[in-house]
């Protein structure tokens, strides 16, 4: 049975949505992500782009409230911040079984500098979370994690 995740930032704009997409492809003969925000906001362009160029499409989806799955009465197995301390504070508690983790991530939406920079260091967040969900997959589950993405 494939245990539930759910992945939170702030703004479900970047780095929950990323790593939602992440453990989905590598993972999901284990698992099932879903993500979400203490303030959902608008899908960043930058996240959007860059996991394209990884071969993973996440144009399409949208943000979404944790307040909103807690109301739903979803259960998850892992709730997983991914933004900085403080915020990965504010998280509510989801009711059952559940382990909570915190992954820190640099939050894209905080990027400067020129485009090309931009780009360049939305890559690196992506691929830091990347790495975090394929050692997290070797970790919890017996079988090797599909580790091959078309780039």
């Amino acid at each position: 049975m494939k245990k539930k995740v759910l992945f939170v930032c702030v703004h479900n704009s970047a780095r929950s949505q990323m790593a939602e997409a992440w453990l989905n492809h590598l993972c999901g003969e284990s698992f099932t992500a879903e993500s979400a925000g203490l303030e959902p906001g608008k899908l960043n362009p930058l996240a959007v782009a860059v996991m394209r160029e990884a071969g993973i499409y996440i144009s399409g989806k949208k943000t979404r409230a944790v307040s909103d799955v807690l109301k739903s009465g979803q259960s998850f197995s892992y709730v997983v911040t991914v933004c900085d301390e403080t915020s990965a504070e504010r998280c509510p508690i989801f009711p059952g079984v559940t382990t909570r983790l915190h992954w820190s991530f640099s939050d894209p939406a905080a990027v400067t500098g020129t485009d090309e920079e931009q780009l360049a260091i939305v890559r690196a967040i992506r691929d830091a979370i990347r790495a975090r969900i394929e050692a997290w997959c070797i970790e919890f589950t017996a079988a090797p994690c599909r580790l091959e993405v078309s780039r």
